[in-house]
């Protein structure tokens, strides 16, 4: 049984999985899926790639650091959507077409000199 070795990523988080067939657990930083997401909506996000092979159940290691729970989550999701293409091609059209293939490019804007934060200046004072 072959392990499929993926990576994802999403702001700072960074995500490796290894994608097998299994009994359909999930596993991140040696805890299930429940444990380390504790919101609903956040599972969701992790588990939407599998929907396009609703009978074959994956057993998935997750190693996943940087950012937050959000950016986490969603870097899985984009490596769990490029193992299983990796897997049979034929899923690559319909997660490219739910976008689920596309690394999201924002990012943090760096703080600027003379400024409060990236943007917002400071309250100007003519007298």
């Amino acid at each position: 049984m072959q392990v499929i070795r993926t990576t994802g990523g999403r702001k700072t988080a960074i995500a490796r999985i290894g994608l097998k067939t299994g009994k359909g657990n999930i596993e991140i930083n040696k805890k299930p899926l429940e444990d380390y997401f504790q919101t609903e909506i956040l599972r969701t996000v992790v588990k939407q790639p599998l929907q396009v092979d609703h009978e074959t159940p994956y057993d998935i290691t997750v190693n996943v650091t940087g950012g937050g729970f959000n950016g986490q989550a969603e870097a899985i999701r984009l490596a769990i959507a490029r193992a299983l293409c990796k897997l049979d091609g034929g899923y690559r059209a319909e997660l490219k077409k739910q976008g689920m293939l596309t690394r999201d490019p924002r990012m943090v804007e760096r703080k600027k000199y003379g400024r409060k934060k990236a943007r917002k200046r400071f309250q100007f004072s003519k007298r």
